[in-house]
């Protein structure tokens, strides 16, 4: 199967920006959210009390959307990944991926069908979305799929991932340091932080990737992602990031009564989504000790056959590293 055609620069988003904001009729996207504190100093993101789901009711709105489509094809298998992220298919022989929130395995498809020596560990908050994973997977007919495809349960965001990911000490370590990092950044050096030399602290995979995720994720829980995300990379590691980004034309079907929080918003059915702009993703990711390598919004057009409307699609692409040596900055 060739993988698809990728386009990312069809319009500028500053003229979509310029567009939106002054529209009267799109206002309500536009305006602070009542008893809201959006801060990414100290590593602290909280929402409206709104959004303060339990990570229970999070799963099961979860497992109840992928219930409601487990048949036909409601996602597609991401074809254009590998070219997106090509590193996935240069990568040496028995890399390892883990793949968070893997839905119903339309990106493991893509990441097993173009690289048939990697591994993939995949985890998602809802079992339901596993077991549609696992069928995929296994009915593909990919080489050797099934036995380098590794699903287990887990909301990463609530309960951090399991001790066999990643070392228990250099977990504990890694928090400790960077609780310091967050009242003190400028006190923190290179010793302060586990050293790549010591196998005990080194993550267990290679890259790590949020395609379409942590949109999902509520967002007072977004700092904690990203770290649990950094401990559990190899030194030198690769984060992999696709979401949506500020503007997309589904944020702008939401209706007001849909917002939970700033740039947030929660679907009828209990699952929710955040659209973010190039700042929010570099704050997330660099103060939790990342290396910005790639960051860009992928702004496609695209035309309804149905009704004939255009569609102006808005992603942001970004790309990250756990550096060798973690230090404070």
């Amino acid at each position: 199967m060739a993988a698809a055609n990728y386009y990312s620069k069809d319009f500028e988003w500053d003229q979509l920006r310029q567009e939106i904001e002054n529209n009267p009729s799109l206002a309500h996207h536009l305006l602070p959210f009542p008893n809201s504190s959006i801060t990414q100093n100290q590593h602290t993101l909280l929402s409206s009390p709104l959004s303060l789901c339990s990570p229970q009711e999070d799963s099961e709105a979860w497992n109840k959307f992928h219930t409601r489509h487990s048949t036909g094809k409601f996602f597609k298998e991401r074809r254009y990944l590998l070219k997106e992220f090509p590193e996935l298919a240069s990568c040496r022989d028995c890399s390892t991926v883990l793949e968070i929130g893997c839905g119903n395995g339309s990106t493991a498809l893509a990441i097993l069908r173009g690289n048939k020596s990697i591994s993939l560990f995949a985890c998602d908050c809802s079992t339901e979305a596993l077991e549609r994973a696992k069928e995929n997977i296994e009915a593909a007919n990919i080489n050797l799929a099934k036995e380098r495809f590794y699903p287990f349960q887990c909301d990463f965001s609530a309960s951090g991932f399991p001790n066999w990911l990643v070392g228990t000490s250099c977990r504990e370590n890694f928090f400790q340091k960077q609780n310091m990092c967050s009242s003190d950044a400028r006190s923190c050096s290179k010793q302060d932080f586990p050293s790549a030399k010591n196998n005990n602290c080194i993550g267990g995979v290679d890259f790590v990737t949020l395609i379409f995720m942590l949109s999902a994720v509520p967002l007072h829980r977004m700092s904690r992602a990203i770290t649990e995300c950094f401990s559990v990379l190899k030194p030198g590691g690769l984060l992999l990031f696709r979401d949506y980004g500020l503007y997309d034309m589904t944020m702008l079907r939401f209706e007001p009564e849909q917002r939970v929080g700033y740039r947030e918003y929660m679907r009828t059915d209990g699952t929710r989504s955040y659209f973010f702009s190039l700042d929010s993703v570099r704050d997330l990711f660099c103060a939790t000790g990342f290396t910005e390598l790639e960051l860009e919004y992928c702004c496609v057009q695209s035309v309804n056959r149905r009704n004939g409307k255009i569609m102006r699609r808005v992603w942001i692409h970004g790309k990250f590293q756990k550096p060798h040596v973690h230090v404070c900055s």
